[in-house]
């Protein structure tokens, strides 16, 4: 039988403002399956942003068990968490973060060089998922030279380019108009099944969420 990708459980996180304590998450249980594309609803504000955070190991303050890959994250030390990250997820953010001084593929290229991949392997990688994303045209243009729908599809090309378990996307077209988040998304949605990834994909748009295998809802902290 197949073990989740990720598992949380009793994840928390609360903010002090001044003597007031503001209770984010409290206590998330999820299970994500291999190749389960889960959409996490909820209206701005709601914590999506930081559960992806916790999730992505990107920042500590949480109490609660995070395994991902069946490696309990809450024990380990920083060098730790950053491998396995760096083995294990992807992220895409809805503003795409791409390297404005290096072209579309070079942007791809990154992350599989920083795992230590030789650069012809990774250069046949990124050609291949842009290609699959209809910018085999685009690779030598740089990121100013792209429209928005174009980057954040380079932004997807990356977060998939290492093979990750799992990708995060924290409201990946949340700044492209309808036309071009549908398509985006549709694209998004076919490369994540096809590479065999699972992915949680935060987002507050209820039709987009539809489009998932499954969608839970942040309410006040906690998961409908």
């Amino acid at each position: 039988m197949n073990k989740p990708v990720v598992s949380l459980r009793g994840l928390k996180r609360s903010f002090q403002q001044g003597d007031t304590v503001i209770e984010v998450l409290r206590g998330i249980d999820l299970d994500i399956m291999p190749g389960e594309i889960v959409a996490l609803l909820g209206p701005s504000g709601s914590g999506k942003s930081t559960m992806l955070q916790a999730v992505g190991l990107l920042e500590g303050g949480f109490t609660g068990s995070i395994a991902i890959g069946g490696e309990e994250a809450s024990r380990m030390e920083r060098d730790e968490r950053a491998r396995l990250r760096r083995e294990n997820l992807g992220f895409v953010y809805q503003f795409h973060h791409l390297l404005p001084d290096f072209n579309a593929r070079e942007n791809v290229v990154m992350p599989q060089m920083v795992a230590g991949k030789p650069r012809e392997e990774c250069d046949r990688r990124a050609e291949q998922l842009l290609a699959a994303l209809g910018l085999e045209h685009r690779m030598d243009h740089r990121p100013s030279q792209l429209s928005g729908g174009e980057q954040q599809r380079v932004a997807v090309a990356r977060a998939l380019a290492n093979r990750p378990a799992l990708v995060l996307a924290d409201e990946p077209t949340g700044n492209l108009d309808e036309h071009t988040s549908d398509r985006v998304l549709a694209q998004f949605l076919e490369l994540v099944r096809g590479e065999g990834s699972a992915a949680l994909v935060a987002t507050h748009n209820e039709r987009l969420a539809q489009k998932m295998d499954r969608v839970v809802r942040l309410h006040e902290g906690r998961l409908e």
